[in-house]
């Protein structure tokens, strides 16, 4: 029973804490003058990719086995995966729930695409970025060769190019004049003290790394009771449980309207997973992919492929969105053989 009651208080401490988040990084994007859509991309990425990224580290460079080191491979895996079904799903649901609801007040009924071309374009750019280097992340999980740790590095070298890109050029010209709302920790204050915006911000992240890691814990010994077996737990609900942080993100600025800010984040979190835990993995590890590892890729890769393909049509409404939770719903039907 105190699992249960464990999960939900670290559940509802994830959404406050995250609500508290992004409320802060948005002011603290205003002081370091980044584009606005940089701060999803890049700040509210970085900070809600923080727990799976902490989990690849020490998996990978602590792990005393081959398998304790694969739990590292399979977060690196995992975080992708549950990003591009589960969190885009959610946040298609949430969209098409609201628009119904409020079709005035969010873009237009809801069958109506999520902004114009140039929106789809924006969109779409985080999507191709993402892509080949995925490929080239699972191709590697395919093949032994004596300098594969060294090639560890040029993930990393992709993601400074791409955080690079998105500090430059964030906006896109897209920029407004949309007031903050006040700092939650100052909420008297027009403009808050900058101490304010980076205690908020880090507390928060605080909070939201071990309420995130006890919420897997709390899964992984569910799973068992349940009657789930640990290979079940840990590829198909512990990839949720931790990306939970940018759901939670997702859900909150969607609902006061901020769906480019909800969109830009989930695409961001997919860069940084799909190149620091892999850099990580390839230096420290075999990096060499099991068949459930290579199905989750395989996965992964027709999610992206499908929404790529409905953003540059112009065609992604939030019902198509929500069509991407599809996806992981094909994932979970596909391992029960493989693990059988």
């Amino acid at each position: 029973m105190i699992h249960y009651v464990l999960l939900l208080v670290c559940a509802v401490a994830i959404y406050l804490s995250c609500e508290w988040f992004v409320n802060a990084v948005e002011w603290l994007g205003l002081r370091l003058n980044v584009g606005k859509m940089a701060v999803g991309t890049i700040l509210a990425a970085f900070g809600t990719a923080l727990p799976e990224s902490v989990v690849t580290l020490v998996a990978v460079t602590t792990g005393s086995t081959e398998k304790a080191k694969d739990i590292g491979v399979g977060a690196a895996m995992g975080g992708p995966l549950a990003l591009s079904t589960i969190a885009y799903g959610v946040t298609g649901a949430i969209l098409l729930r609201k628009r119904r609801r409020e079709p005035a007040e969010d873009g237009g009924p809801a069958g109506e695409a999520l902004g114009d071309a140039k929106d789809m374009r924006r969109l779409a750019k985080d999507q191709k970025w993402f892509l080949p280097i995925f490929v080239v992340k699972v191709v590697l999980g395919l093949v032994a060769f004596a300098y594969k740790p060294v090639l560890g590095l040029l993930f990393f070298a992709a993601y400074g190019v791409y955080f690079w890109r998105e500090i430059r050029g964030g906006g896109d010209g897209d920029e407004d004049d949309e007031e903050l709302e006040p700092l939650k920790l100052q909420p008297r204050a027009a403009s808050p003290a900058t101490w304010a915006v980076v205690v908020q911000t880090l507390a928060t992240l605080l909070v939201i790394f071990f309420a995130s890691q006890l919420f897997v814990k709390q899964l992984d010994a569910i799973g068992p009771m349940l009657g789930l077996p640990t290979a079940v737990t840990a590829l198909l609900l512990s990839p949720v449980a931790t990306e939970l942080p940018e759901v939670m993100n997702a859900i909150i600025w969607v609902r006061q309207g901020k769906t480019k800010l909800a969109l830009a984040n989930i695409s961001g979190a997919m860069m940084i997973q799909a190149t620091v835990p892999s850099g990580l993995g390839l230096l420290f590890t075999t990096w060499k992919f099991d068949s459930a590892l290579i199905w989750a890729g395989l996965i992964t890769m027709a999610a992206i492929v499908y929404l790529l393909l409905t953003m540059r049509a112009h065609r992604l409404t939030p019902a198509r969105l929500t069509v991407a939770a599809g996806f992981y719903v094909v994932f979970g039907i596909g391992l029960v053989p493989i693990l059988s």
